[in-house]
């Protein structure tokens, strides 16, 4: 991240907007169960949200320094903050009974980083497990936003074929000013044939 996103994604202002509009509009009508993983948790502006969603929360962070000031933040006993890499998850097999990744995607370098990133979200799922992500349109807006830092948009209109490819169903995909949220749901029951093609794709 750049200078004016570590800034922004620090503040009050974005943890609020995050409590009261943002995972209220992505997790609308979510069974998120006992364990959430929470990929990409940055500054920690959902963390204490998801806290008092599920008895068991997982948050996982690539920079060091990001996971330090989340754990300062959040002291509690069903928080567990690892750091980590959203493209091979650290988790043994059906791990989750949900998974959130809010404005993570577009941060990855390249689309293969980033299917490599959803199957292993699909991976660490338990059967039936719900997967919500929160993403940016492209635009110049949001690209300048981005100058100095990591910009893959992820459209919209592609999610459906590679949530698909990697084994997630019911799909759907909402939008709402300049972003749109996505959630998938891994099979509740995978047959013999389908399990290896979704492993795979973590190759």
């Amino acid at each position: 991240m750049n200078r004016m996103e570590h800034f922004f994604c620090s503040t009050s202002l974005w943890q609020r907007m995050t409590h009261r509009y943002l995972l209220p509009w992505v997790l609308s009508g979510a069974r998120l169960g006992d364990h959430i993983l929470e990929i990409g948790a940055g500054y920690g502006a959902a963390t204490g949200h998801l806290l008092k969603l599920a008895p068991s929360v997982t948050s996982l962070e690539y920079d060091s320094r990001l996971l330090a000031k989340l754990t300062a933040k959040h002291h509690c006993a069903g928080l567990t903050a690892i750091c980590g890499d959203a493209a091979t998850l650290p988790f043994p097999d059906q791990s989750f009974s949900s998974a959130v990744a809010i404005l993570v995607l577009h941060h990855l370098k390249n689309r293969e980083l980033q299917d490599r990133a959803l199957a292993e979200v699909q991976r660490v799922l338990r059967p039936g497990g719900s997967f919500f992500a929160f993403e940016i349109n492209d635009g110049w807006i949001h690209r300048a936003a981005h100058y100095k830092s990591t910009f893959t948009p992820m459209t919209p209109g592609s999610a459906f074929a590679r949530l698909t490819k990697v084994g997630f169903s019911k799909i759907s995909v909402d939008f709402r000013g300049g972003g749109y949220r996505v959630s998938a749901r891994r099979a509740a029951e995978e047959t013999a044939k389908e399990r290896p093609a979704a492993a795979s794709a973590t190759a």
